[in-house]
């Protein structure tokens, strides 16, 4: 069982045909009547241009002047700009600074679906082993995995929201150009990314004794709809009722923020 937490047409043608006739005269001797002029034909319709999707959340531009570094160059930049926002040893713990604002994209994205590519992550690992409780015929979700998250919780609680959004609108062409290389280039992230936010927030909240499958060597949830749900969801659950609610608080603060910047607050 995956027990990580996981952090947003093509163009149509028309083509139009022309068609012409031929007008046989007759083989008698009398003089062919006059030509009567060929009707015009309508002229085709205009090629019919797709409309791209609306944005529904545009972001503002950036207030720095200062050239972004290429997409493949962006690592180091990224990553100092995060260690100030939330420290050194903290970017150390936690991020995966490789290729990080692909792994970003390719994670939002994946949140409300099955399944989070694992070597995707932009986020390491939760310490400590996943725990079960209970007969092996029945096994429940033990509490004590709740207590794994403190140490990132603790730093999502902390976590200054403006500078955060600040970090984001001013790497964000990085984040577009990275969404459209996954095939959508006429969608704007950050409309996917509140999107998802808005899934996660819709997540269930649990209390009480979790029960557990285990139809091969990972568990998963005994309830199928809970284990129908999505990765983004699903990890949510796993976490407990008060972490998922620690999260969901920031993530508020986050999609507030986010629309407070394409309203110019």
């Amino acid at each position: 069982m995956n027990e990580n937490l996981k952090w947003g047409a093509a163009a149509v043608a028309v083509v139009g045909l022309s068609v012409g006739g031929i007008i046989y005269l007759s083989r008698n001797e009398r003089a062919p009547p006059p030509e009567t002029p060929a009707a015009a034909l309508p002229a085709p319709p205009p090629a019919e241009v797709p409309e791209e999707p609306a944005v529904k959340h545009p972001l503002p531009p950036s207030e720095t002047r200062e050239p972004l570094p290429p997409l493949n160059e962006s690592d180091q930049p990224l990553q100092a700009a995060l260690e100030g926002v939330i420290g050194k040893e903290s970017v150390q713990r936690f991020v995966i600074p490789k290729d990080l604002v692909r792994h970003i994209v390719v994670t939002v994205d994946n949140l409300s679906e099955q399944k989070v590519a694992e070597r995707l992550r932009p986020i390491r690992p939760t310490d400590g082993r996943f725990a079960v409780v209970g007969p092996e015929e029945a096994p429940m979700l033990d509490p004590a995995n709740y207590g794994r998250y403190q140490p990132l919780l603790q730093l999502i609680r902390s976590s200054d929201t403006k500078s955060l959004i600040a970090t984001y609108v001013r790497y964000y062409p990085l984040f577009q150009d990275a969404y459209e290389s996954l095939g959508h280039p006429p969608e704007y992230f950050n409309d996917r990314l509140i999107e998802v936010i808005d899934h996660l927030l819709a997540t269930p909240e649990l209390q009480g004794p979790i029960a557990l499958a285990q139809p091969n060597v990972m568990y998963e949830f005994a309830d199928p709809a809970l284990e129908s749900r999505s990765a983004g969801q699903k990890a949510l659950i796993r976490m407990g009722p008060d972490n998922a609610k620690a999260v969901k608080d920031k993530l508020r603060e986050l999609r507030a923020e986010l629309v407070a910047q394409q309203l110019g607050d």
